[in-house]
């Protein structure tokens, strides 16, 4: 996977062991894949991934029920 241009968020800044890289595939496809551990790479579509990025502008993740 390292022939794709793996980019960063930019709430990395400072902080490399915990960052999670997003890199652009052919077509729609986008991969995605944490630091610390870059050969684990998950495959998700352009489409889904924005939903994830609204999610989690909206602080949708890490709220507990109850």
């Amino acid at each position: 996977m390292s022939r794709f241009e793996w980019r960063k968020s930019s709430f990395s800044e400072g902080h490399t062991e915990a960052c999670v890289e997003v890199a652009a595939g052919p077509g729609e496809a986008r991969w995605m894949r944490e630091s610390a551990e870059p050969e684990t790479v998950m495959g998700v579509s352009a489409a889904a991934l924005g939903g994830l990025v609204r999610v989690v502008r909206a602080g949708g993740l890490g709220r507990r029920a109850g």
